[in-house]
């Protein structure tokens, strides 16, 4: 934890949003009658506090997955199909059930909630296969995983509810569980990675996979895990996320809306980070948070323009700070010297 809060990268973004938010709320009492007032009021408001957990679950549990993903050396750029396959399987196997009852004792929300996570692990499996024993383009294969989920749930949906969007279950995850899973999932995300014999693992697979298969680790059954362990948290991101508003919404780019890729940016701008990812996850939640409720008071802001403000973000801070590295071996395949 030492490093974490040490590192200069971590500790300048943590100042500066902190400078931020202080100067905005100081403005915001000298002007209350000003538009420095209005935004002052509303991010800080509980309102904001509850839609920003929210928004933000499906970003940091994908971006986790992600960085398990890419440490290993396999780049999944499908997260956003696996938080559509989850979405849509979590909502129809707890409709399925019945919302009010329940399967061996458990509850028909979380039933749905563990087949979403199960759906996402499944396709992110066949995802690793293709990448790891077929050695397919692994930027190819995640594009692949997003353009099959983008067709198939909302064609499930159809299928089984007769149109894109299921029927509303009438219940819903609170934030309270949404908080508490993606603040659990960061901490057991930045433990694995940086105090277990299988995170140790995990880096060398990414960085040096040749150096791991010569102690007589293989790379494959662990980029296999790294790989498993982006859809088991995706699914998590992907179940939360419908099962918070309680439906499958199957229209346009559906209810997951680019969280995936805003997800990518998330791992990359906490530059691999968990700790980084959830503080970057958050940041870009409030952003989406903070434009809904400025719409809702008047202010004509294009919630297009805001979804644009991850990846400039991220650009600048590439650009000026330099700090992301991406794995040395990521995105290459490798052979198993017998």
């Amino acid at each position: 934890m030492r490093n974490v809060i040490q590192s200069d990268y971590v500790r300048s973004l943590v100042v500066g949003t902190l400078a931020v938010l202080g100067l905005l709320g100081v403005a915001g009492l000298a002007f209350p009658a000003s538009v420095a007032g209005d935004l002052a009021g509303i991010v800080f408001s509980a309102s904001t506090a509850t839609s920003t957990a929210r928004l933000a679950a499906p970003i940091v549990l994908a971006g986790l997955g992600g960085i398990f993903a890419e440490k290993s050396g396999v780049i999944n750029i499908g997260l956003e199909g696996l938080l559509i396959i989850s979405a849509f399987a979590s909502v129809y196997v707890a409709s399925l059930v019945g919302i009010g009852n329940a399967l061996f004792g458990i509850p028909a929300i979380w039933v749905g909630f563990l087949a979403g996570v199960a759906a996402s692990t499944a396709l992110s499996g066949v995802f690793g296969i293709v990448c790891i024993e077929f050695k397919a383009d692994q930027i190819i294969a995640g594009l692949a995983v997003w353009l099959i989920a983008l067709g198939l749930a909302p064609f499930m949906s159809t299928v089984f509810f007769g149109g894109v969007n299921t029927p509303n279950l009438g219940a819903n995850v609170g934030w309270e569980y949404l908080t508490a899973m993606v603040v659990l999932a960061t901490l057991a995300s930045w433990w694995t990675l940086n105090r277990t014999a299988f995170g140790k693992h995990l880096r060398a697979a990414g960085e040096n996979p040749k150096a791991l298969d010569t102690v007589g680790v293989s790379v494959s059954k662990v980029r296999h895990a790294g790989v498993l362990l982006s859809g088991v948290l995706s699914g998590v991101g992907g179940s939360a996320l419908a099962l918070s508003i309680g439906q499958f919404v199957g229209s346009g780019e559906t209810m997951v809306q680019g969280k995936g890729f805003i997800a990518i940016v998330a791992y990359l701008f906490g530059n691999y980070n968990p700790i980084g990812t959830l503080g970057a996850g958050v940041l870009f939640a409030g952003l989406d948070a903070v434009q809904v409720r400025l719409q809702q008071l008047g202010y004509a802001v294009p919630d297009t323009l805001v979804q644009t403000i991850p990846y400039v973000v991220v650009i600048v801070v590439l650009a000026l700070v330099g700090r992301t590295r991406i794995p040395e071996a990521a995105g290459e395949h490798y052979e198993t010297e017998e």
